[in-house]
């Protein structure tokens, strides 16, 4: 049996689409970073200056904590929200766990082996494990869960993605599941540790039907007490709670009573919520709000940049002219990502340079600096496809306007449309007419009805394979792939990418797939995001996961 099985498998090939609402994640080092730092996010803050032991001894107690926004769904398998993962993270555990330094360990599940050949894994489970509503936890309980994530009727997107490529699973004995797979993955096992793939209540789950997600009952740390709708989330201790995961030290009930989760979306309210001490900490700290936070000592400043795909400016190859590489080099030259993110975020976030964020496995460093804001370069090549500027500056052949349609999303959530803005202002000094569309139905904007030439969109992931949701030629109905890219040698390196066991060859294989998106324009790269929270001085030993949503098991509050 292996118990500490010491390969990373993250991220399943899928074609499907996930849209977080915030991104949130971590470095590999493991570590907080506070007043202004920029490491990992698993570790916990430091006590402030001067605690004594007694203080950080504390227990008991209600955190309040501001959201940016509210959950779609507390249920697992039908959100695909980081904002609602955050909520969902409280209240439910999963088989395994990631740790920041790639390697999967237990969780729920105490031991596993996986079959020569890939196709199967034989999971042993805990023995001492209830569900909120008292009823056992067990295999039948863990096929009942990954059943229903690939049922139609669930409607899952994010975790059927996730859970790809599971076939069906067996029960063994009582605390023994067999899980098959249609074809070997990389990605597999580590997805199991995504909150997306949380395991619920069967009882629960059959009971409250399609309203599972407003009743959601799980097996962890915290219990559901009541939604009010873009209001709070409010959860209390699970005192019977023993069974954490290897990312906190407290093993057992957490110290906290219970967690207020307020919905507070405008930014000025959300922080000024805490530095009043309505609130004992909240997310999403704004660029213009964190030196005085910094400086201001009854608070602490949390940050931790994103692991997975950065936001990312993906052009439309399905409309003239973004069909033609060099059109799309003059957008590479033409919009100076460095500007944006100084002007618009001062210095607390960082530029991207590539499809993955720093951090990541088979991140290619080699691409940073390495494509410079060039108008000179952009006018050459719009002027070699005949693109010539008219009286008004704005180019033009046979007739038409060269206009680029940037459809952006409502609400302005991290300055993404303060991005566009400056975007229009650089593209039209060489010659570009950029139609800005704000719009709350993304869906049928962009996965409908095509309507676009740029988009721009980010996501969360432990493993490089995320990357063919996005860039692997999309299957005809498939929502993914907003580039609209298809060459038949990314899909080979992707495709190979989510199989390969040799780590060396893997990370070849995504640092070619990295540089094909740079050489061929694919999308223009803009920043990483940093999930920055701000919390009262009395919040000790709030720490992250991996992919930076916050783990409560540690939490207390001094006097």
């Amino acid at each position: 049996m292996v118990k500490l099985p010491k390969t990373f498998k993250t991220a399943a090939l899928i074609l499907l689409l996930v849209l977080p609402v915030a991104l949130s994640a971590c470095s590999a080092n493991n570590g907080v970073a506070q007043e202004g730092g920029s490491s990992g996010a698993a570790a916990a803050a430091d006590p402030s200056p001067g605690a004594s032991s007694a203080e950080a001894s504390e227990t008991g107690g209600e955190l309040s904590y501001a959201l940016v926004s509210s959950p779609d769904s507390l249920d697992p398998h039908r959100s695909g929200l980081s904002v609602s993962s955050r909520v969902i993270r409280t209240m439910f555990d999963n088989l395994v766990v990631q740790l920041p330094d790639h390697t999967i360990q237990p969780w729920l599940a105490t031991e596993w082996t996986e079959s020569e050949d890939g196709l199967s894994y034989i999971f042993k489970l805990r023995q001492d494990v209830k569900f909120h509503d008292g009823t056992p936890f067990n295999a039948e309980a863990v096929k009942y869960n990954f059943d229903r994530v690939i049922d139609p009727n669930t409607k899952g997107v994010s975790a059927l993605a996730l859970l790809s490529p599971y076939e069906s699973s067996e029960v063994i004995d009582e605390y023994t599941i067999k899980l098959t797979l249609s074809k070997p993955s990389r990605a597999f096992l580590g997805n199991l540790s995504a909150a997306q793939l949380s395991i619920v209540s069967p009882t629960a789950a059959a009971q409250s039907g399609d309203r599972f997600g407003q009743h959601p009952v799980g097996t962890g740390p915290f219990k559901f007490v009541k939604w009010e709708d873009n209001s709070e989330i409010k959860v209390e201790r699970n005192p019977d709670y023993n069974w954490a995961p290897a990312l906190v030290d407290n093993k057992g009930s957490a110290y906290l009573d219970g967690i207020v989760f307020k919905i507070v979306p405008e930014d000025a309210t959300r922080i000024g919520s805490v530095q009043s001490g309505q609130a004992l900490a909240a997310e999403s700290v704004p660029p213009q709000n964190v030196a005085a936070l910094k400086s201001d000592p009854k608070f602490k400043l949390l940050q931790a940049n994103t692991i997975g795909l950065p936001y990312t400016l993906f052009i439309n190859q399905n409309r003239e002219p973004w069909n033609e590489l060099q059109a799309r080099q003059a957008l590479q030259y033409g919009i100076d990502a460095g500007t944006i993110v100084k002007t618009l975020y001062q210095g607390t976030y960082e530029q991207a340079w590539s499809a993955l964020t720093p951090g990541m496995f088979g991140y290619d460093a080699s691409l940073e600096n390495s494509i410079k804001p060039d108008a000179d370069k952009a006018d050459s090549l719009l002027e070699r496809l005949g693109w010539i500027k008219g009286p008004d500056g704005i180019r033009q052949k046979d007739g038409k306007r060269l206009t680029l349609r940037y459809v952006v999303t409502s609400p302005n959530r991290e300055k993404r449309n303060d991005i566009a803005v400056i975007v229009q202002q650089q593209l039209k000094k060489i010659g570009i007419e950029v139609e800005v569309v704000v719009t709350k139905d993304i869906r049928t904007e962009i996965f409908v009805n095509d309507n676009y030439d740029v988009f721009g969109n980010s996501d969360v992931s432990g493993d490089p394979s995320w990357l063919s949701v996005y860039y692997h030629t999309a299957p005809k109905g498939a929502i993914g792939n907003m580039s609209h890219v298809s060459a038949p040698e990314l899909d080979r390196w992707l495709e190979q990418g989510a199989v390969e066991k040799d780590d060396g060859r893997r990370a070849e294989l995504y640092r070619n797939v990295q540089q094909y998106i740079r050489d061929n324009a694919v999308m223009v790269p803009i920043y990483v995001f940093p999930y920055t929270v701000a919390t009262s001085r009395s919040v000790e030993n709030l720490k992250f996961d991996p992919l930076g949503f916050p783990l409560f098991n540690d939490v207390r509050l001094t006097k």
